[in-house]
């Protein structure tokens, strides 16, 4: 059996405050194989952005093992991609221009690499286009297109369709699920929609809060494309949701000292 592209071992965060240290990640264990596609979800103050941060190497500050193709993650790089909830774009500077970001498209080989990620994120025709002229599912479109250029072991992107309308959101979700199956990226995706982590992942991780824990990892054995009306996907909706009624019910034996 080959190792896991990326492996968490008694992960433990906790931040300080002025009322004190408080834990937000607890023991959190977690194997991803290369080219799965992993879904987080869980309540807000769960710990899913912190833990994708620090896969991304934007926060070291805590105790266990974290390591990305067998190396520890000490830092940023470029085998992370990392996309916010916005798309964060260069408002003076065209499509084609913010996916190469600083590089130059003089150079025939990053010339011939944003023309493909525009193809692979539908944008053809709008290369010339400035942000201010985009949607923004076509401005989140540029952002991804931007963070796979250098081609990275693992894409992570935090709720990045949360401020979507849910036309646009499906929309996006189906261009994702695309550019997932063409460049085999491993990927994983923070949502706080049920629908959407089962649309989208191999498996939905279910984290619960104070402090974040893995509560259940759901595996998805559902073909692609998959459709959001069928029994199959119904029945996985209710594993996800019983588990967060569990977690409700724990909150609410923990709140009342029980």
């Amino acid at each position: 059996m080959s190792e896991p592209l990326l492996k968490i071992q008694h992960l433990n965060k906790t931040f300080q405050s002025n009322k004190g240290s408080v834990q937000a990640l607890h023991n959190i264990q977690l194997h991803v194989k290369e080219g799965e596609f992993i879904t987080v979800i869980g309540p807000s103050g769960c710990g899913k952005s912190t833990l994708l941060k620090i896969i991304a190497g934007l926060d070291v500050q805590y105790s266990g093992d974290v390591h990305l193709g067998g190396q520890p993650i000490k830092g940023p790089g470029i085998d992370k991609g990392f996309i916010f909830q916005e798309p964060r774009l260069f408002p003076w500077l065209t499509v084609e221009k913010n996916i190469a970001a600083d590089l130059s498209l003089r150079d025939p080989n990053v010339r011939k690499k944003v023309d493909e990620l525009i193809e692979l994120v539908r944008l053809e025709g709008f290369q010339k286009s400035f942000p201010r002229e985009l949607s923004g599912g076509m401005a989140q479109r540029v952002a991804i297109a931007r963070a796979l250029l250098r081609n990275p072991k693992v894409l992570l992107l935090d709720e990045p369709f949360g401020a979507l309308d849910a036309f646009t959101r499906t929309h996006m979700q189906e261009v994702l699920i695309d550019i997932w199956q063409k460049n085999k990226t491993t990927m994983i995706f923070v949502t706080h929609d049920i629908d959407e982590a089962i649309y989208l992942g191999n498996r939905v991780v279910i984290l619960k809060p104070r402090p974040g824990a893995i509560r259940n990892i759901v595996s998805i054995d559902l073909p692609i494309p998959r459709k959001k009306t069928t029994t199959s996907f119904q029945e996985l909706r209710l594993k996800v949701l019983s588990e967060f009624e569990k977690i409700e019910e724990l909150e609410l034996v923990d709140s009342s000292g029980i």
